[in-house]
C-alpha cells in the first residue's frame, strides 16, 4: 500500500447518472412540471428584487409564464420574462448537477434573508425535465444584455451551446416529450397537474394548446390559470366571509359552504400562513379525512402531512405555506425538526383558541354547528389530553330538550340534586321512559348517541375522576328513589330471583317518587361499559375474551299500587304476575331473546286466562 496520501473529488459519469434521474429524481413523474414552472418563476421573483434594489429598470413591465403544448411536434415548452442567463451562468447553474442560482443569488443579494420567495434552493429541478424527455433545449437571455445562449441536451447527458434566438430577456424551456411519456401531451392532464401544484405561484401562469383552432385562440379570452395573491396571504382583517367560501369552493371543490375557518397568520420565529376550515357533514358516519395541502412559497408539496399537521386535525381541510421548509421535504426530515414541530403546537392552540372564542363570544353560532364539530372535537381530546385541558370548559353537553350547556354550568345546576354527576342517554326513543322519569324530576339529561361517546367518556373520568357520568338506566333508583321502604319483603325478594334465574341478581326496596313503574331493572356504568368493550373487542376480530359478569340490580317500588296487589297475591297467580312484571322491566333494559319474549307472551296470556 502506497504511504502517500491522496486526495481527490468523486466523479460521476453523465450516462450512469441520468438513468437515475430520470427514475427516482422525484416519487411522482408530474412534479417535473411544478419543477420548471417554479423555475420560472425563481427567474422573475430575481429580476423583480433586482428592480426594487435599483439594479434593474423594468419600465413598468408585465412579468407572466407560459406554458405551451404543441402535441403534433411532441414539445411542452415553459417560457418566462424573468433575469436570464448569460452563457457563463448557463455553463455554472445548468451544466453542473446541484449547483443552485438560486442559492447563489440568496448569498449574493440576501445575505440571511430567508423570506425571499424565491423557490428553488436546490439544482436538480431543472433536471427534471428528463423524467419525461428525451431531450430538452434551453433558450435563454439575460437581462444584462448579454448575448442570447441556446442550449441542447439529449437523455445521455451530451450537450451542446451556441448562439441562441431569444427576443427580450427571460428563459425558455423546450421538453421533447419522449414516446414512452406521451400521456404529458394531453391538455387535460397538463391543466389537472398546472392546477394541483402551480395555482398559487407568484407569477401569473397562462397555459396555451397550439392544436387549438386560431379563431378560437383569437375568441378565448386569456387568463391565469393560477391566483398570485392567494388568500391566506392577505390580512385576515381584510378577508370577507365570502371570499373565504369561495376559496373554499376554489380548492376543495365542496359544494357545502365550511362551518367556520382559523386564519393563521404566523410571524417570527416560526413564519407561515394558512387558512384550516372545518367542514360540514352529510351524516355521522362521512369519512372524517380532510384534506390539508402543504405549500412551500405558494408552490404545492404535499397533502396531509401527519407531522405538519397532528393525525387527529387531518379531518380539516385547509393549506399551510411553510416557507422554511425545502421544496423536496422528506418524511425523515419532517420528522425530526424543530420548526415542524414548533409549527404543529401553533396549529393546535390556533384551533383550540378558536373553539373557545367561539363558545365564549358567539354562542348562539357555535351551538348550531357544534352537531358536525363534536365527533372531531371528542376525538382530538381523547388523543391529546393538553388540547382537552385548552377546551375543556368549550365542550358542550346537548340535552335531550335540545338546549346545551357546558360541563361547569351542569355541574353547577346540578350540585344540589346529583353533586358530580352527569346523567346520559345512548338512545332517545329506547329509554324514553327514564328520560320522563327524570325530567319530572327536574334532572336534566344529556345525550351521547355516536359511538365514540363511550369511550370519549371514559376519558373524560380518567381526566377528572370527581365527576362520574351515567346512563339513567343505570341509576334510576338511585335518583329518583324518595324515603326508602321500611323494611324489604323477603318473599318477593327470593321470587324475583327464583323468576330472573340470576341467584346474583341484587334486588332491592324503595319508595319511588313515580308510583306508576312497579320495578326497574338496572345494570351499574361499570359493567354496561366492560360489556360493551367485550362485545367491540370480539367484533373487531379479537376473538372471544369470555362472558363478564353482569351487575344487574332489581329495585322493587314498595310505591307502586301494582307491588302492593303482588303482595297480596298467592300461588300460580303471584308467580305468573310477577314473572310478567320482570320481563317488563327487562324489556325496558334491553331487547328480549327468543326465548324470554316465549315466555314472557306465555305468562301474559296465563294472567289473562286467571282473571
Amino acid at each position: 500500500m502506497s504511504e502517500t496520501t491522496k486526495k481527490g473529488g468523486i466523479s460521476v459519469q453523465t450516462e450512469h447518472i441520468f438513468p437515475v434521474i430520470k427514475k427516482w429524481l422525484y416519487s411522482e413523474k408530474d412534479i417535473f412540471l411544478r419543477e420548471i414552472v417554479s423555475n420560472a418563476a425563481d427567474a422573475v421573483t430575481k429580476l423583480r428584487r433586482l428592480s426594487s434594489l435599483g439594479q434593474y429598470e423594468d419600465n413598468g413591465e408585465t412579468y407572466r409564464i407560459d406554458v405551451i403544448l404543441d402535441k403534433e411536434a411532441g414539445t411542452l415548452t415553459v417560457s418566462d420574462n424573468g433575469i436570464g442567463m448569460t452563457e457563463e451562468e448557463v455553463d455554472r447553474y445548468i451544466c453542473q448537477i446541484a449547483l443552485s442560482g438560486a442559492l447563489d443569488f440568496i448569498q449574493k443579494y440576501e445575505g440571511d434573508n430567508q423570506s425571499n420567495g424565491i423557490i428553488g434552493h436546490f439544482g436538480l429541478g431543472f433536471y427534471s425535465a428528463f423524467m419525461v424527455s428525451g431531450s430538452v433545449e434551453l433558450q435563454t437571455k439575460s437581462y444584462t444584455g448579454a448575448p442570447a445562449v441556446h442550449w441542447v441536451c439529449s437523455d445521455t447527458g451530451d450537450y451542446e451551446i451556441s448562439p441562441g434566438k431569444h427576443e427580450g430577456h427571460g428563459t425558455t424551456v423546450i421538453m421533447h416529450v419522449s414516446d414512452e411519456e406521451k400521456e404529458y401531451l394531453d391538455a387535460s392532464k397538463l391543466k389537472e397537474i398546472l392546477e394541483k401544484y402551480c395555482s398559487f405561484m407568484p407569477v401569473d401562469i397562462y397555459f396555451s394548446d397550439m392544436s387549438e383552432k386560431p379563431d378560437d385562440q383569437k375568441t378565448a379570452e386569456e387568463k391565469p390559470v393560477n391566483d398570485t395573491m392567494p388568500l391566506w396571504l392577505k390580512n385576515p382583517s381584510d378577508c370577507t366571509p365570502e371570499e373565504y367560501k369561495d376559496f373554499y369552493r376554489k380548492v376543495f371543490h365542496d359544494f357545502r359552504e365550511p362551518l367556520f375557518w382559523i386564519h393563521i397568520n404566523a410571524d417570527y420565529p416560526l413564519n407561515f400562513r394558512g387558512i384550516l376550515f372545518f367542514p360540514k357533514l352529510t351524516n355521522e358516519y362521512e369519512s372524517i379525512e380532510g384534506q390539508v395541502k402543504l405549500y412551500y412559497n405558494q408552490v404545492f408539496v404535499a397533502d396531509n402531512i401527519k407531522e405538519v399537521i397532528p393525525e387527529y386535525l387531518l379531518m380539516l381541510k385547509g393549506v399551510l405555506d411553510c416557507p422554511e421548509l425545502p421544496l423536496n421535504v422528506s418524511r425523515s426530515y419532517l420528522q425530526n425538526n424543530t420548526y415542524v414541530s414548533k409549527v404543529s403546537a401553533h396549529i393546535v392552540k390556533k384551533v383550540a383558541d378558536k373553539l373557545n372564542s367561539l363558545c365564549n363570544t358567539e354562542r348562539e353560532e357555535y351551538e348550531k354547528v357544534w352537531s358536525d364539530i363534536r365527533t372531531f372535537v371528542e376525538y382530538a381530546c381523547m388523543r391529546d389530553r393538553k388540547f382537552y385541558e385548552r377546551v375543556q370548559d368549550s365542550l358542550l353537553l346537548e340535552l335531550t330538550d335540545g338546549t346545551f350547556l357546558t360541563t361547569k354550568d351542569y355541574l353547577e345546576a346540578a350540585k344540589e340534586k346529583h353533586e358530580n354527576k352527569i346523567y346520559y342517554t345512548s338512545d332517545k326513543a329506547a329509554q324514553a321512559q327514564y328520560i320522563s322519569m327524570f325530567s319530572a324530576e327536574g334532572i336534566q339529561i344529556s345525550v351521547f348517541e355516536k359511538p365514540l361517546d363511550t369511550q370519549f367518556l371514559s376519558y373524560l373520568e380518567s381526566y377528572d375522576p370527581n365527576v362520574k357520568y351515567l346512563r339513567i338506566d343505570a341509576d334510576v333508583a338511585g335518583a329518583l328513589k324518595g324515603e326508602d321502604a321500611a323494611s324489604e319483603n323477603t318473599e318477593l325478594k327470593e321470587l324475583f330471583i327464583k323468576i330472573s334465574g340470576n341467584e346474583k341478581l341484587n334486588v332491592s326496596f324503595a319508595a319511588l317518587k313515580d308510583a306508576g313503574v312497579p320495578l326497574l331493572l338496572t345494570v351499574s356504568e361499570e359493567s354496561r361499559r366492560m360489556e360493551e368493550m367485550m362485545k367491540m373487542y370480539s367484533m373487531s376480530g379479537m376473538g372471544s375474551m369470555g362472558a363478564f359478569p353482569t351487575e344487574e340490580t332489581l329495585t322493587v317500588n314498595t310505591a307502586s299500587p301494582l307491588i302492593a296487589k303482588l303482595a297480596a297475591l298467592e300461588g300460580e297467580k303471584r308467580e305468573k304476575t310477577a314473572a310478567y312484571l320482570y320481563r317488563l322491566a327487562l324489556l325496558s333494559q334491553r331487547k328480549l331473546t327468543g326465548e324470554e319474549l316465549k315466555q314472557f307472551l306465555a305468562d301474559g296470556y296465563a294472567i289473562l286466562d286467571l282473571i
